[in-house]
């Protein structure tokens, strides 16, 4: 942490909804946009965080992130920089493919993932300890800034970026559950990072 940073906060929110999210088809970094469901949850969030203090935004560069990222950003006016780091997984082969296609052709893969996903790479894609190096990098460099930011991402890259906080290895990664539109919150202390909000989709109720 830069010198004289004591206390700053990484508020991590997953976009809003796409197409794809409510088909259950793999989107990963397929370039899908929101849907009206998706816009209309990215403002409850910025309503939800108009008084935070928020002084930088980063944001994955896919349009699902960055549309989500503008929307909250009206609030804020701040400038808002692409990161590729914070993309989501690539999962390669299975992009565009619903859960009931993959389970009927990788059945096998499918089970190894849920027993040990730190374990697998995705077929012609990545895997989820690469992904969570690169999502290290961009926060390495946000701790540094020792800014509050607001972190506009994807679900398992936002899943590993909570399980290095709360457990400091992917070993239970399955535990985090990252909803479209939610916001999660790690406060960092002391050169102590400690997640203190965990999928809170409050905003979203009746929606």
């Amino acid at each position: 942490m830069r010198p004289g940073i004591t206390f700053m906060k990484l508020i991590l929110v997953r976009h809003g909804e796409t197409d794809w999210n409510r088909q259950r088809r793999v989107q990963g970094i397929t370039d899908i946009p929101l849907n009206q469901r998706g816009v209309e949850q990215a403002e409850r969030l910025a309503r939800a965080l108009r008084n935070e203090h928020i002084e930088n935004i980063l944001s994955s560069p896919l349009k699902r992130a960055l549309q989500t990222a503008e929307i909250v950003n009206r609030c804020h006016g701040k400038t808002i920089r692409p990161v590729s780091a914070l993309g989501e997984l690539d999962q390669g082969d299975f992009e565009g493919r619903t859960i009931s296609e993959i389970m009927e052709t990788n059945a096998d893969f499918l089970r190894q993932w849920a027993a040990d996903p730190a374990s697998v790479i995705m077929p012609g894609g990545e895997s989820l300890p690469a992904l969570q190096r690169r999502a290290l990098l961009a926060i390495e460099g946000v701790l540094i800034e020792g800014k509050n930011t607001l972190i506009v991402s994807h679900n398992f890259t936002i899943m590993t970026i909570l399980c290095t906080f709360r457990y400091n290895n992917l070993n239970k990664v399955r535990e985090f559950r990252v909803d479209p539109a939610s916001i999660s919150i790690v406060e960092y202390e002391n050169g102590v990072g400690a997640v203190t909000v965990m999928n809170d989709v409050s905003h979203l109720e009746g929606l």
